[in-house]
Order: structure tokens, then C-alpha cells, then sequence
């Protein structure tokens, strides 16, 4: 294994290296959730980084997956800001492509107000054709419900992006964002001499119902989210939702880029941290807290994305593979994850009627060791999201709290 915490240029800096090492070590060798996981974070001047794990160091290129959904929304964003996006319209008027979506505005696409679907799954389609087709069945189902979260509306996003600028979506995030935040290690389509810098994200388990799936390891540089390896593939022909690989060193850049507003200004970042959907539900439970292809604060931190700490004008989102993107204009913060949850694990259980997960050997936090039908064991990363905030999240709150009383 890799390992970096003790590189610090001050004591201070060393020290919570180190802290954050620790917390690392929790997930890559105490309960071994994570294959591998940097994690950097910021506020003004002050920084601390530290990483641990196969395939984990500097030049290691993530698949950031649903991250990429943050790229999609700056890019409407400055498109707003720029006044070539006028929100309000209908999706129609941008894309006639999507007929069972002429009652949507883009706006609602934006903020995961409607619940879409497609007749099919994409994701089930033989081919990328096949696939495209399924997706401009796209239909209208009413409100967004409990659960408003959907790769949907941002794939959908893509083109009304493209159709506005006229140049790829992937071309549209180079000038609109990678070229503002001088993000250099940043693609959608991986140079062939850093593909031996991707993660390898395979093989992988999972146990839906009675059906017990391995899944083989996509190529290094091919999207691990199943629609965005069909769709994009290694073509660099970007999608919305999923597809964009990236160093934690770009990573940071564009938090910090974000925090100087040299993407887009303050009242559009505060546009993109606004509650859309989260509403508490007759029986005192609340719906997901979603803001424009983002998600922000929400009133019960089990279910927030976002660190407990942060303000109101914080927004971020996860990425399936084991990532975590924050960042607090508020506060000036940013918090970054970046990891591998995928290899030689248990990523999805979703026991059929009557178990649970202690049936499977697993504790009920998701952690454990599950053995498969071969009688190999694989570490489980089941539920590893709800392991951030105690691990790492309260260490960086606690940095900052420092740092802001000096």
C-alpha cells in the first residue's frame, strides 16, 4: 500500500496529515470498506491532504462518477449567467427530441423536480444506439417524490448544453470550467499515457434479491456507471450524469475556483445550493434535499451529503465509486473524497423479503466480510457514506473550527 501524511511544510499541517491519515486508515485497513481513498481539504490558506491504499497517490486519475454532475451544473450556470440559457423555457424548445418532456422546463430538470422516466432501462439496451433511443423516451411522471435523485435530468441536461453552444458537452466543461480553474489532469476521454493511472474498479459484488452478481472491471478509462460505459464508453463523448475522471490535485483547484468565483459569480452559486425538492413528510421523515444537479444541506445529517458543519450556501454530491465533492462559499471550505469502494467488494445488498444483512455475516452499518458462492471473501462497502462524517468529516470540521479561532 501507498501512503502520504507526513509531508507538511509547517507542524500544524503535519499534524493534521496525520489525523486525516488515520481516519483513511479506518476505511482502507481497519474495516477495509475502501480499496484505496485520498482525501484533501481546505479553507482560505490552510490545507491539509492525506491518502492510503492500492493504486492511491498523487498522479491516481478517479472516475469521479455522479461528480460529474457538479461540472454539468456550472456549466448551466454560467450558461445562465450569460443569459444564452433562459431556465424557465420548456426542455422542448431546446431539444424537440424529448416530446414526452414539453411540459418541463429546464429549470425543473436542473433542480430533480419531476420525476422522468424512460420506457426501458438505458442501461439494459444492446448498444449505444439502442440506448440513445431509450433515452429520448424520456416522459414526465408528475412531482418529484421522496427519492427525487435521477441520472435522467442531467443526461438530458447534456443537450440542452450542446444545443445552446453548438460544441460537445466535453468541450463546453474544458472553457467553462477546467480552463477557468486551470484544471490540466481533468477528462472525459483519458489520455492513453495516463489510462495506467486510472483506478481499476472491478471486480465487483452484489446481492439483489435472490440474484448474486459479479460484475468484471470495466477498462481503465471507461466510466464504471454502466449507463456512461454504454453511452460514452471511451469515447470522450461526455454524459451529464456520469463520465469525467479526474486527479484530487484538479479536484482541489476547482473547489478553490469555485470559492474565488472565477467559474461563476456568488448569486449563482447560492442559486445552486437552494432547496428544490426537500419538504418533512406527514410522519415527521423528510424528502431529499436537492439543489441544480447538486445536492445540499439536509435537516437529518444521516441523510445529508453534505458535512454537518458547513453553512446553508454549501452544496456537493457523491460518486458511486467512493467520492465525495463539498464546497461551502459560506465558509470559504471545500472537503474532497476520492476512492475506490468498488474493487474485490460488496457494493450493493438488497436482501430479499424476510433477511438482513446479518444473514450475510454483515454488521448492521454494512460493514463485514460476505463470502460468495465460490466460498472467496470480499470486504463489503455497503452503506460506506454513512461512515464519512464520524471518520473524517468531524476531523476537518474540528481543523477548521481551529484554524477560524486563531
Amino acid at each position: 500500500m501507498e501512503s502520504r501524511f507526513q509531508s507538511g511544510e509547517t507542524a500544524e499541517e503535519e499534524q493534521m496529515d496525520e489525523k486525516l491519515w488515520k481516519g483513511i486508515a479506518f476505511f482502507t485497513r481497519e474495516s477495509r470498506i475502501m480499496d484505496g481513498m485520498h482525501v484533501v481539504c481546505g479553507q482560505g490558506a490552510r490545507r491539509a491532504e492525506a491518502w492510503d491504499g492500492r493504486e492511491i497517490g498523487p498522479r491516481t486519475v478517479y472516475d469521479l462518477a455522479s461528480v460529474t454532475k457538479i461540472f454539468t451544473g456550472l456549466c448551466l450556470a454560467r450558461l445562465w449567467e450569460e443569459r444564452a440559457l433562459e431556465p424557465w423555457r420548456r426542455v422542448t424548445e431546446y431539444c424537440p427530441e424529448f416530446p414526452g418532456l414539453r411540459t418541463v422546463t429546464v429549470e425543473q430538470l436542473m433542480g430533480f423536480q419531476r420525476q422522468i422516466r424512460t420506457e426501458k432501462r438505458i442501461d439494459g439496451q444492446r448498444d449505444r444506439e439502442a440506448a440513445l433511443r431509450c433515452l429520448r423516451t424520456a416522459e414526465d411522471q408528475g412531482p418529484a417524490g421522496p427519492r427525487a435523485y435521477s441520472d435522467i435530468p442531467p443526461m438530458i441536461l447534456k443537450y440542452v448544453i450542446e444545443r445552446i453552444t453548438g460544441s460537445p458537452l466535453a468541450a463546453c466543461v474544458r472553457k467553462l470550467v477546467l480552463a477557468p480553474a486551470g484544471m490540466e489532469e481533468t477528462w472525459a476521454e483519458v489520455p492513453a499515457d495516463r489510462r495506467g493511472d486510472c483506478l481499476c474498479y472491478g471486480p465487483e459484488y452484489r446481492i439483489e434479491g435472490d440474484a448474486w452478481i459479479r460484475r468484471e472491471a470495466p477498462r481503465r478509462g471507461v466510466p464504471h456507471d454502466p449507463k456512461a460505459a454504454l453511452l460514452q464508453g471511451a469515447s470522450g463523448d461526455l454524459c451529464g450524469h456520469a463520465g469525467l475522471f479526474a486527479t484530487a490535485g484538479d479536484l482541489e483547484k476547482l473547489a478553490r475556483a469555485i470559492l474565488a468565483e472565477k467559474i461563476v459569480g456568488r448569486e449563482s452559486l447560492r442559486r445552486m445550493a437552494v432547496n428544490r425538492t426537500g419538504r418533512q413528510r406527514p410522519g415527521g421523515s423528510y424528502t431529499q434535499y436537492l439543489g441544480y444537479c447538486c445536492y445540499r444541506k439536509h435537516p437529518d445529517q444521516y441523510y445529508s451529503e453534505i458535512p454537518a458543519d458547513m453553512t446553508q450556501e454549501a452544496f456537493g454530491i457523491g460518486g458511486f465509486t467512493g467520492n465525495h465533492f463539498s464546497v461551502d462559499p459560506g465558509s470559504g471550505r471545500y472537503t474532497i473524497l476520492l476512492g475506490n469502494r468498488v474493487r474485490d467488494r460488496l457494493t450493493v445488498l438488497l436482501p430479499p423479503e424476510g433477511k438482513t444483512r446479518r444473514d450475510y455475516g454483515l454488521r448492521e452499518d454494512g460493514s463485514g466480510e460476505i463470502r460468495w458462492t465460490d466460498g472467496s471473501l470480499h470486504p463489503s462497502s455497503v452503506d460506506y457514506v454513512h461512515q464519512k462524517d464520524a471518520r473524517l468529516h468531524a476531523v476537518i470540521a474540528a481543523w477548521a473550527r481551529e484554524g477560524e479561532a486563531r
